[in-house]
């Protein structure tokens, strides 16, 4: 199964906005990766903080600076018993909250559209790692207008009931830069997922563009005790 070098993918992407890693380890343990990165003032002015054992939140780094919360204060993981959720907007907590009741991780998603910012109209991206009798099941989506055109929503899923170790898959929201910024197009990239956590965490970190690089988070879970060891790396510190 052909795989692309994610630190490639990476190095080679000036502006890849935020981006989703879903894998398996080597070792055949689930792993998340969550970046944000930004060019504005505003955007730039965030880090990410684990407010308890099954939530991580971006902040403002210095609120005397913020200017608008709304599409970069929100939490971007939440974790509910055998159910782990990345995404890079408030539909975490659509889909948090319909995990609570009766509904999914896609009628979730079929509620929710891209971004109201254009004329970027920014990808909503998300991911679930499901937990089931020791093994992992992995879902993404991404939500977008058509080629710009905010009067057409195009929702994509993509389901994989297992993944091979070593193996992720990465959505992210831009092609590159631009003006205005080029939404990402076709299905999740194949990626290498290799090195313990910390190494993988480093290698990501060091590959995302320096100017534009924000905050990055990972977690490596445990399948049979369904618990995640975490890292958040913030350039601001």
């Amino acid at each position: 199964m052909k795989k692309n070098l994610l630190t490639d993918l990476l190095k080679n992407n000036a502006y890849p906005g935020r981006g989703i890693v879903l894998g398996m380890s080597e070792e055949g343990k689930p792993r998340i990766a969550y970046f944000i990165m930004g060019r504005s003032e505003n955007s730039r002015n965030r880090v990410f903080v684990g407010t308890d054992e099954d939530t991580m939140m971006t902040q403002a780094y210095d609120p005397s600076k913020m200017k608008d919360p709304s599409l970069i204060i929100y939490a971007p993981y939440r974790h509910l018993p055998g159910k782990y959720i990345i995404t890079n907007g408030d539909q975490t907590d659509t889909i948090w909250n319909a995990l609570k009741g009766d509904g999914d991780f896609r009628t979730a998603c079929m509620t929710r559209t891209f971004e109201p910012d254009g004329p970027n109209f920014t990808p909503r991206i998300s991911g679930q790692i499901t937990l089931k009798d020791g093994k992992a099941s992995f879902e993404m989506s991404i939500l977008k207008s058509l080629e710009g055109d905010d009067s057409v929503n195009v929702r994509s899923f993509f389901t994989f009931d297992t993944l091979p170790c070593g193996f992720g898959l990465f959505l992210h929201t831009y092609q590159g830069d631009g003006n205005p910024l080029p939404s990402f197009e076709g299905e999740p990239e194949r990626v290498d997922v290799t090195g313990d956590l910390d190494a993988w965490t480093e290698c990501i970190w060091q590959s995302l563009n320096q100017d534009n690089k924000i905050s990055l988070f990972t977690c490596e879970i445990d399948p049979e005790k369904d618990t995640a060891e975490k890292r958040i790396v913030n350039k601001y510190q």
